[in-house]
């Protein structure tokens, strides 16, 4: 069963992608979309079966590495945690094929983009089952390259070829921390096998090593390098520039790889090694410094963006720094608590919003929206519910979620943990402003909306409304039915020894003062009644805010200037020095040596020397005459001389 769940969207993928072209594209999709509902009905039951009812298991495939002291076994880890992703990725997917099957309806290449989306499902599922450092890097890999090929699936924009090289880019700089960390763990346990490496942390934890005259904790280091790479996989603050270009891939691809997967990957892996970061206080003080500033950072942008795919990406961008701070202050579990909840209600935006963008005739400019209720009431009311899942409103998902992560930080009663309460306050408050933003420009008010466009706008088919209903229910009901296994009662019997915590702060956090727990939604309320003044009631007012603070405006609305500043500092530079590099040295050195110089000398001697191959006998004749005579006036002037 275990092997069912995991294997079978690489079978369907590989299916499509070798015979899609002759099978056609019914078929493809057939033989994609089945064998993901078939994984997703399974990993359903898994978490009922290694979650509720406990029956942990590691499954030994075969023996993977074996060379010198390294010997890695390829196996699938099925504790609780993983149990949790494979239903949330497996359910996520299952509903972004089914949609696909709608969405794409009208591309030339549907079954490539099927295998895509399968294969990328597998990597995914490969990551989340790793029993050790290689075989989850094997997963992570699998993902960037996967990605790669979804974000830029429509190869003839420009926009998507660069997306595409972006987060391709962006993501090695975060996998180089990632390689790095995982060589250290090797140097420093001798083994990548992860009951291993954790059973042996409590006597590394403490020891030294030397690097350029400084004495380094050597696994706070290995966790700051483990932590780089999930600031690139889960777009936290510096490495975050390529999650809101990659909104240029299809809509399904936005769904699946910045709800559920991908991004969270950076989320999982830091909760998986919690045996370790738990010995690191530093790493986890920093944790909780970036997921707090990303969080505020990602919701001030949100404010701005007018493409509807875009506001979403940055929400994406700021869920996932409340998920990290958590982590920070030793709450795994309301971070995968979070991580589920969230799978639900922005998959179901994402998909919300790219069957807005279907039936608008490919339109994403929410100024050019409004009034579109009375052409898309399911789809703008699946998006209400997905919403008010984002914004925290009881009693929907993000309520359960997202607010006891907000109480765990401010129980952590440290200084960076009250940075990250108030840093995620503010983004709550903005979430829910930006969230109402985007439903009233989009289906409330007057449209703006040409005449053409608006008379044309329609309801999407069934198969694309079907997945965002299943949605919609996992964005109502996830937190309710959840919320006691994940971080109620039943906390320590649900994850067993999925998760290291060595204090629960779990427990401290359901006993914050009331203020505190009332607090996230008074702002969510704030934010939801300012948006409909400004957008409903009084839609002048934006306007005369953005000119009363244009330069605050202005340095939001360009993403705080982050991707010209990376310009400047890493991409002109890079340019100029492979320029030099290509001119100078290949051009002049290696060109001027090699095929201009040597090559190019020989290749004119040897013209020259051609030349006196004429073909005529007599001149052959005469050469051997004059040598004749030279021979002869050397040997008498020679020899009497």
């Amino acid at each position: 069963m275990i092997e069912l769940a995991v294997f079978l969207p690489l079978a369907g993928g590989l299916i499509a992608g070798i015979f899609g072209v002759r099978m056609g594209d019914r078929a493809a999709q057939l033989v994609t979309v089945i064998p993901m509902l078939i994984a997703a009905i399974l990993s359903s039951y898994l978490l009922w079966h290694v979650g509720i009812q406990g029956n942990e298991r590691t499954i030994e495939l075969f023996t993977w590495i074996d060379s010198g002291t390294l010997e890695l076994s390829w196996a699938l880890r099925v504790d609780t945690l993983t149990a949790v992703m494979m239903f949330v990725v497996n359910v996520v997917s299952s509903m972004v094929h089914v949609y696909s099957v709608g969405y794409m309806s009208h591309d030339p290449h549907k079954p490539r983009f099927m295998a895509y989306l399968s294969l990328f499902t597998f990597f995914m599922l490969a990551l989340v089952t790793a029993d050790n450092f290689v075989q989850m890097f094997f997963g992570w890999e699998g993902v960037g390259l996967m990605s790669y090929l979804l974000i830029g699936f429509w190869s003839g924009r420009p926009s998507a070829n660069a997306a595409a090289i972006k987060a391709f880019v962006v993501n090695r700089v975060g996998d180089f921390g990632f390689m790095l960390g995982i060589f250290g763990v090797f140097f420093a346990f001798g083994t990548l096998d992860f009951d291993t490496v954790f059973a042996a942390v409590p006597e590394v934890a403490g020891r030294t090593f030397s690097f350029l005259s400084m004495e380094l904790d050597i696994v706070t280091t290995l966790c700051f390098l483990l932590f780089i790479g999930a600031m690139g996989k889960s777009a936290q603050i510096g490495l975050h520039t390529w999650l809101p270009d990659a909104m240029e891939g299809p809509t399904p691809v936005s769904a699946l790889i910045h709800a559920a997967t991908m991004v969270t990957a950076g989320v999982f892996m830091v909760v998986r090694l919690s045996p370790m970061f738990e010995f690191a206080p530093i790493a986890l003080t920093f944790i909780v410094f970036i997921g707090g500033s990303t969080a505020f950072f990602a919701a001030t942008i949100g404010l701005t963006q007018f493409d509807i795919k875009r506001v979403i990406a940055y929400s994406t961008c700021s869920q996932l720094g409340y998920m990290f701070f958590a982590v920070g202050v030793g709450a795994y579990p309301a971070a995968i608590f979070h991580l589920m909840t969230h799978a639900f209600f922005k998959a179901l935006l994402f998909l919300g919003a790219g069957s807005v963008i279907h039936g608008m005739d490919d339109e994403q400019d929410m100024r050019k929206m409004g009034g579109l209720f009375s052409k898309m009431k399911v789809t703008a009311s699946l998006m209400w519910i997905g919403s008010l899942a984002l914004a925290g409103v009881p009693f929907f998902a993000g309520f359960w979620s997202k607010d006891v992560i907000l109480e765990s930080a401010f129980a952590a009663h440290t200084g960076m943990g009250l940075y990250a309460f108030w840093a995620g306050i503010a983004a709550a408050l903005m979430t829910a402003f930006y969230s109402w933003r985007l439903l009233f420009l989009t289906f409330h008010g007057r449209t703006r909306a040409d005449d053409h466009t608006f008379d044309h706008a329609h309801e999407s088919p069934p198969v694309m409304i079907l997945p965002l209903v299943v949605l919609a229910l996992g964005a109502i009901f996830s937190g309710w039915l959840a919320a006691d296994y994940f971080v109620g009662h039943h906390l320590d019997e649900f994850w067993r020894s999925s998760i290291l915590m060595t204090h629960n702060i779990i427990e401290e956090a359901h006993h914050v003062p009331k203020w505190v727990k009332f607090l996230p939604i008074v702002v969510g309320a704030v934010g939801i009644v300012l948006a409909w003044v400004m957008y409903i009631a009084k839609p002048g007012w934006p306007a005369k805010f953005v000119a009363m603070v244009r330069p605050i405006h202005s340095f939001v609305f360009n993403k705080w200037f982050f991707d010209e500043l990376y310009d400047r500092i890493f991409v002109r530079p890079s340019f100029v020095l492979g320029r030099g590099l290509w001119k100078s040295g290949d051009g002049a050195v290696i060109d001027g040596v090699g095929p201009d110089g040597i090559a190019a000398a020989a290749k004119d001697i040897a013209g020259r020397a051609s030349r006196m191959q004429s073909g005529f006998v007599y001149h052959y004749a005469f050469a051997m005459l004059i040598g004749l005579v030279l021979l002869a006036s050397w040997f008498l002037f020679g020899f009497f001389g």
